[in-house]
């Protein structure tokens, strides 16, 4: 049931009330109660603002698929007739099939055999491309919506901010963008929604693309310790943030295009009993707030909220909600979904949803599972197509709660452990959990089948044996590269086309282990961070 509706009938009892005791009520009572009641109405409008919204893009988009179905029927039935046999329907149907896996970023040619189509697949890494809007059905419109560029509202997001003077601090760009990000955000995510059927292109290739990088760049990451995170705005394409062990998080701006990074802003988020850096952190889908984990011991605070558009002095604020029981909180994520929530999962088995109240910093927490899981939940994560939270566990079991049901909508069990799981970013029934396991540390599944794997590939390691949680994987926009760090000075590079189970390729990025290389979504650039306490900016030739 919708909070709004719970809520009016206190509102309207008090504003009929208010008359009442008018006569009671000093001047400066009746302002703040003035003050409260528009507050609350401002509230009402901008959630029924979002909701117009989000079914006017829904509307638009289904409406555009089908009339593309029907010009895609309207082809077949005029091949029907010009043949007049049945063999002629088989083609047709083969047409279209080829016609929809050539929009993929394979782009396969219709006229060569099958084996000489995949013996040689096109590149295609994240990249500008020009300004220029091109049709919805070309093959550079397909191009441009498989590497996260298809969104009007990123274009306008990174024109805009192009603009701005550097002597603008973060905080003062955010406060004047925020109404706008938000609308801007809700429609990119709409508009994301688009499903790219990769899953056949997996293991269809018997040689891997090689992606060629320029010299990397290396910078100080302005830490004291080892770093921990590393997150790209997700409305703004030039800032991102870095923590560490010191308990610092880092915000920075991207500079000539990823040639250089600047450092804008360090706040101190530290827990307030222990002392503890956080474990992870996220983005608000609005790009103004970084939420940090902690641990659930000795009753500390177990989530901060990192508010960019506030002063230095109030920027950090912690939850007063308490809902895991012992250990670290390993993971926590936003969900796709219009509405927000987010998800942690912490070393107490269990996994917890999170869901924004009326008023600043009130989040309302909800176990989804405490027994599922008999050990630690290292990694959570939420699918596109349905209201899915994924979580992967020490206890080998990756799990798939379905929150329109309340249940486990899927269960499946490795002989390995699991430390992380992560989502296509384009086929939404594909996901990637990373193991313990050497040379097979990332394994490939399909949400829709139980008990399969799809692939599996790793890499052997030259330092150690040991598997690190630490070693975090990141998907490529278009859905078709992952690229992990390693116990090794180096970044894999994985296509999920290959056949092999090696990385297609290896990267030396740095001194010393690499915790994480991440795709940028708008430019050709991947960025990492290492235990060298380096940023590297690793452009892409």
């Amino acid at each position: 049931m919708d909070s709004i509706p719970l809520k009016k009938p206190k509102v309207e009892m008090e504003e009929n009330n208010q008359g009442e005791n008018e006569g009671e009520m000093s001047l400066e009572e009746q302002e703040e109660a003035l003050i409260a009641l528009v507050e609350h109405r401002s509230k009402e409008v901008d959630h029924l603002k979002k909701k117009l919204l989000y079914y006017k893009t829904e509307l638009e988009g289904t409406e555009r698929k089908l009339h593309d179905s029907k010009k895609q029927l309207a082809r077949l039935r005029s091949q029907h007739s010009e043949t007049g046999s049945g063999k002629a329907v088989s083609n047709g149907i083969r047409d279209v099939k080829v016609e929809h896996i050539s929009a993929s970023p394979m782009h396969i040619d219709e006229k060569l055999p099958r084996t000489q189509a995949q013996s040689k697949p096109q590149l295609l890494i994240p990249a500008i491309h020009p300004k220029i809007a091109q049709p919805p059905k070309s093959s550079e419109a397909s191009l441009r919506a498989s590497i996260g560029l298809g969104s009007r509202s990123l274009a306008s997001v990174s024109t805009q901010s192009s603009k701005v003077k550097r002597d603008i601090t973060p905080t003062s760009f955010l406060e004047k963008r925020t109404g706008e990000l938000q609308d801007k955000v809700v429609k990119r995510k709409l508009e994301q929604k688009e499903h790219k059927d990769l899953i056949p292109l997996i293991r269809g290739c018997e040689s891997s693309c090689i992606v060629r990088f320029q010299p990397g760049i290396h910078i100080s990451s302005q830490h004291k310790r080892k770093l921990r995170s590393l997150a790209l705005c997700p409305v703004n394409d030039q800032l991102l943030v870095t923590s560490a062990l010191d308990g610092v998080v880092n915000l920075w701006q991207l500079q000539a295009k990823g040639s250089n990074v600047s450092l804008l802003s360090t706040s101190d988020c530290v827990s307030p009993k222990q002392r503890r850096w956080p474990e992870d952190i996220a983005w608000h889908p609005y790009g103004d707030r970084l939420f940090c984990v902690y641990t659930a011991d000795a009753g500390d605070s177990q989530i901060s909220i990192l508010n960019l558009n506030s002063s230095k002095e109030k920027r950090v604020t912690f939850i007063e909600a308490k809902p895991h029981l012992k250990g670290i909180i390993n993971s926590i994520e936003f969900l796709p979904s219009v509405d927000i929530h987010f998800v942690t999962g912490g070393s107490d088995h269990a996994v917890v949803l999170w869901t924004e109240n009326d008023g600043e910093n009130l989040w309302k927490p909800k176990a989804l599972h405490r027994n599922l899981h008999s050990s630690a939940v290292m990694g959570v994560a939420g699918m596109q197509q349905k209201q899915i939270v994924l979580s992967a566990g020490a206890d080998k079991r990756i799990i798939g709660f379905d929150l329109s049901t309340g249940r486990a909508d899927y269960k499946h069990q490795i002989e390995s452990k699991c430390m992380s799981v992560l989502p296509n970013p384009s086929d939404f029934n594909l996901f990637m959990v990373q193991t313990g396991a050497p040379e097979r540390q990332l394994r490939l599944f399909d949400i829709r089948l139980r008990q399969t794997e799809i692939h599996a590939f790793g890499w052997k390691q030259e330092s150690s044996e040991s598997q690190s949680a630490l070693i975090n994987q990141a998907w490529s926009p278009d859905g078709l590269y992952i690229t992990s760090g390693s116990a090794d000075p180096v970044i894999h590079i994985f296509d999920i086309r290959y056949n092999g189970r090696n990385p297609s390729q290896s990267v030396k990025a740095h001194q010393k282990r690499v915790f994480k290389a991440v795709w940028h979504y708008s430019a050709p650039l991947l960025i990492s961070i290492s235990s060298d306490l380096q940023i590297g900016l690793h452009k892409i030739a």
